[in-house]
């Protein structure tokens, strides 16, 4: 009774819409494989059954902020914001970053609000003697909970695996995720201490150039701290080897031409921001018939909104 007698008092003297000082703060990201509200190339329009199914489970995770992958235009992501709205999950706060791709982009919706915005739309590398654009752009927005809490987060979304006849792809994602380290090493160098969340679909595995590098040397004061979140379905069980990750589920996205299962999202936090993480409320959301939403499922992280 008296938490919300203070709530309505806090309502009252600071107006509607304002957030009460949330003591966890939900990180989640969602690749959601074309969210589009008109054709675009070979992409289809989103049904409103993969829209629905999106909807379920962006209010299954809760988030706090949502980054998301493979937006459409303005519109489509406003109107997912306002559907969610009608839903019960508002979201008053959001960015979308157009790169060199005109189909597809990286998108935020928040409940906290921005207090800065640095969109990366026109990083470009040489490969092979030529010059190559970085297809989405970075998505980089600084976030303030209301009780003073403030942290970074970076969005990408690297060159797809399907092989084209410009380059390798392989290649030309590490050339990418070195634009990206880049700016990494910029906001660390400038404040060892920040709080700051890199995170998307990086189209790759943890073990590949292009991961790596944008992870850095883990025991490094600038390496980046991997969350790896799991299915929430029981195994305890620690790593068998101690070289080796702990042995859950923690795929991310189908593919469909190889019939395969990886794991080439992530959500990754500096040291900084490593320190308040809850590892326990990190994880993949697993509902039943997950693919009518996307080829990927979401992840979410979870911190303690205050330095420590």
């Amino acid at each position: 009774m008296l938490r919300k007698l203070l709530i309505g008092l806090f309502g009252l003297f600071f107006g509607a819409g304002v957030l009460w000082p949330a003591d966890k703060i939900r990180i989640a990201e969602f690749n959601l494989e074309n969210y589009l509200d008109q054709p675009a190339g070979t992409r289809p329009v989103k049904s409103p059954e993969a829209r629905a199914k999106v909807r379920e489970s962006i209010r299954a995770l809760k988030p706090d902020v949502i980054a998301l992958i493979e937006m459409g235009t303005t519109n489509a992501l406003l109107e997912l914001r306002d559907s969610l709205r009608a839903e019960g999950l508002d979201f008053p706060h959001w960015e979308w970053v157009r790169g060199w791709d005109t189909n597809i982009h990286l998108s935020v919706l928040s409940r906290l609000p921005i207090v800065a915005r640095r969109p990366h739309s026109k990083l470009s590398y040489l490969l092979y003697g030529r010059r190559f654009e970085v297809s989405r752009g970075f998505l980089e927005v600084d976030l303030r909970a209301t009780n003073g809490y403030q942290f970074t987060l970076i969005a990408a979304h690297l060159k797809s695996r399907r092989p084209i006849p410009e380059g390798d792809e392989e290649e030309m994602r590490e050339q990418e995720a070195r634009l990206l380290r880049e700016i990494i090493l910029d906001r660390l160098e400038a404040n060892p201490k920040l709080n700051l969340v890199v995170l998307g679909d990086f189209n790759d595995t943890k073990d590949s150039r292009s991961v790596r590098t944008i992870m850095g040397r883990g025991n490094a004061r600038n390496g980046l701290v991997d969350t790896r979140p799991a299915e929430r379905n029981g195994d305890t069980v620690p790593p068998l080897n101690p070289r080796q990750d702990a042995r859950r589920i923690t795929w991310t996205h189908y593919y469909g031409v190889e019939d395969s299962y990886s794991r080439i999202d992530y959500i990754l936090f500096s040291k900084g921001m490593a320190a308040e993480w809850i590892p326990e409320e990190t994880y993949i959301l697993n509902l039943p018939n997950w693919g009518l939403a996307s080829d990927h499922r979401p992840i979410v992280a979870t911190v303690y909104a205050e330095d420590r």
